[in-house]
Formats: C-alpha cells, structure tokens, sequence
C-alpha cells in the first residue's frame, strides 16, 4: 500500500514520502502496541484507510485499550470514519478518529505511520510537538526512509534525536525502500513497567519457521561468504576454490540463529542470559555496582551454542559500558578479564548486571539496548560472535541459586535463581 504524499493532519510544515510501507515496517512502527500489556492507550498520526500501519495498530490494541488515529491531510477524518466503519473495526469507545492533533488527549504510544521527510528545522519541530502528547515514559514510534540520498536530511535528522532519546531502533531491510524505525522516548519510564512488557519483535531476523530465525547479523556473514564465492568463481572458473566459502555460508549463518523460547511466566523466575554450560555460582564484590554482594552466574557458550543474549530480568537499562582486556579462551578463569560490555539493569529487586565477554575466537560484542530502554524478561537485547561467555549479577541478599557448575542452560527459558526478597 503506498501511503499518499500529503502533511500529517493537524501538524507544521512537515512533508511525507509517498512510500510504501509493508507489513513488516507496520509490525515495526506498532511494535510497542504489542510490547504492553494491560490497558494502554495510543495515537497513529498520518493515517488512511486501507493503511498496513493502521491495520497493525489495531490488530495491536485489546478490549481494554484505546487508539485514536488522525488522518493524513489527504484523507479526511469523515471519509475514514465511514471507510472503517464498513471494515470489522468500527469506530467507538475503543476507536476514534479524530479532526486533528488538537483533539487528541495524551496517550502512552504514538505511531507516525508514513516516513518523514522535509528540512531538520521541520521534523525537530514536528518530533517535539508530537512528544508534548505523551504520557510520562511515554514512547514514540517514526520512521525515515534508510537509504543514502533517498533519506535525505530528515533521515539525518531523527538519528540525531534518536542519539539523545532514543530506546530502540530497527532497520527494516523487508521494505521498498527499506526503513529505519527510531522509538523515542523523552521522559523517564518507570522501572515497574518494564513487568508489563513482553519481549519486544525483532524485524531484521529473517524468519526460517516459525520457531527459528536467522539473526541479521547471520543474514549479512551468510552474503559476505556468497558473494565471496561469487567473485571467485568470476575470477577463476575452472577452479573449485570457490566451493570453500559457498559451502561456509550456511555454517556461518547456522551459528546466528536465533531460536523462539518460552519464557516463563513466574515472577520470581531469573532466567539465563545465553546458551551454555555453567562455569561459575559465586559471591563476589564490585563496586562498580554497588557496595553490596552480588551473587555471579558465569555461563560458557561454545561456538555450536545459541550466541543471541538475553534479559534474566524485566527492568530498565541504566548504564552500559565496555571495558578493555585480553581475549583469553572464555571458559578459563583469565576469561574474567577479557574485553566485556556490561548492561545494567535497574529493577524491582535492586541492580542486575550481564557482562558480554570475549573469548579466544569472539572479537564482537553486539548490545542493542540503549540507555533509558525497557527490557523485558527474557528479551533479545545483543550477541556475541562465536566462542564467548556470559557473567549475570544479581543482588545476593535477595536472589537464590537453582543451577550448578557444568549444568547446561538455555537463554530465556532455564531458570537459574529466584528472588527471594
């Protein structure tokens, strides 16, 4: 469905493209619709009927939630009233479509549902008048077409502001042009509504079935090494040489896969960060944290584990750091001070901490959950590349431990402490 080139209703200056935005970049834009549970209420700005992000919007809305959508210019608030009125969705308490922004009360979600464009001047302006209608930790969801010179200052523009409010963003490859999707937040949230989260859609997995997915990270090694092949094959025909990296693909990719877990629904439950075999249960101190004990949990991922991590806990993102060291093999004590990035978390039970470590082999650390995010328990938030290992912290005083050294542990589902205060 390709969105009409009109202003967004009620708003300045700001012009949208008349791109086409999927099912995929809609899923995205609405994610956090699906993100809260309990009642919530939303706004979609800039939409028409017959628009895929609308149709998300409401597919992501419940009996107990409201969604107020005002048109885009083009589309008149009585020609989409009507439309969604022979539609399943009709218009009432739940659902209402508004003349303009002005009508519209604060909400906890916004959607802009067609990508912007226009001068910086412009969409700073728009980004700021749409986030004086958010409830406080409130997020907002807008896109901007992704690709160099199509993008255009707008694009530019809103990574700025994504540097300094941003709390999640995706690149929607599934898309003619692709998209990136910024979610902004401008106020602080709430550490408490991080229990109400499910673990937010990740887009740029490519889905295999419906259980398995292929990082993207996966996706792009899984090109390098085909391409690779390819130049080979150009260059030396009668050769077999290119064999080598075409038959490595689908290794590589297979090491980025990125299975769907349960996760359990106990609120006590402290869920492993990764795939592995447990190294460690200890007692230790660092100040970095708190001057309190923390009670550690080391996991060992060899290269044949699942690499994607995940949160052990709901709660929000606080402080993330990397810090410098060597690349000792991961399942070795000198491990401890290799490079490692450390995510910490504040939540309902005081600090938790997961250090991404290096190892031997891994030289990458992914971590895709910015200050100020909310994570929810058992959520994909980052990776690391090949052989590695995995440290969780939790406060000693309040967490017990259910795993022992040499268990084997799956990330989001095996449960390896309990709160217990």
């Amino acid at each position: 469905m390709t969105e009409p080139p009109a202003r967004l209703a009620g708003t300045g200056p700001v012009r949208v493209q008349p791109i086409r935005v999927g099912t995929v970049a809609a899923r995205t834009l609405t994610a956090e619709l699906r993100r809260l549970t309990g009642p919530k209420s939303a706004l979609v700005v800039g939409a028409h009927a017959g628009s895929p992000v609308l149709a998300a919007a409401l597919a992501g809305t419940g009996p107990t939630d409201t969604l107020a959508v005002v048109p885009s210019a083009g589309s008149g608030a009585a020609e989409l009233r009507a439309q969604l009125g022979q539609s399943s969705h009709r218009p009432g308490d739940r659902v209402r479509v508004l003349d303009s922004l002005a009508e519209v009360d604060p909400v906890d979600v916004i959607v802009v549902a067609q990508p912007l464009a226009g001068s910086p001047d412009a969409v700073r302006a728009e980004i700021e008048d749409l986030a004086k209608r958010l409830t406080p930790g409130g997020v907002l969801s807008v896109a901007a077409v992704a690709v160099p010179g199509l993008g255009g200052e707008a694009a530019a523009e809103l990574g700025v502001i994504a540097l300094r409010h941003g709390v999640g963003s995706d690149l929607v490859l599934r898309n003619a042009p692709p998209l990136r999707v910024h979610r902004l937040r401008f106020s602080p949230a709430d550490t408490a509504a991080a229990a109400r989260l499910a673990p937010a859609y990740r887009p740029s997995s490519v889905p295999l079935t419906r259980t398995m997915h292929i990082d993207s990270n996966g996706v792009a090694a899984a090109g390098i090494a085909l391409g690779l092949a390819a130049l080979v094959r150009a260059a030396r025909p009668t050769s077999r040489l290119w064999l080598l990296p075409a038959l490595a693909a689908a290794p590589v990719a297979a090491f980025f896969r990125d299975p769907e877990r349960e996760v359990p629904e106990d609120e006590d439950a402290i869920v492993a960060a990764s795939d592995g075999k447990v190294l460690s249960v200890e007692r230790v101190a660092d100040s970095r944290f708190g001057e309190h004990e923390f009670l550690r949990i080391a996991v060992f991922l060899s290269v044949l584990d699942v690499h994607v991590n995940r949160a052990p806990v709901a709660g929000r993102v606080v402080d993330h750091f990397v810090t410098d060291g060597g690349f000792a093999a991961a399942m070795k004590p000198e491990a401890e001070h290799n490079v490692a990035a450390y995510t910490v978390l504040d939540t309902a039970h005081g600090t938790v901490v997961v250090a991404q470590r290096t190892g031997l082999i891994a030289r990458r650390i992914v971590q895709r959950a910015p200050v100020g995010a909310l994570l929810a328990k058992g959520e994909r938030f980052g990776l690391i590349r090949f052989g590695s290992r995995t440290d969780v912290y939790l406060p000693a005083a309040a967490a017990r431990p259910l795993v022992s050294v040499g268990d084997r542990v799956y990330g989001g589902s095996t449960i390896i402490a309990r709160w217990t205060a």
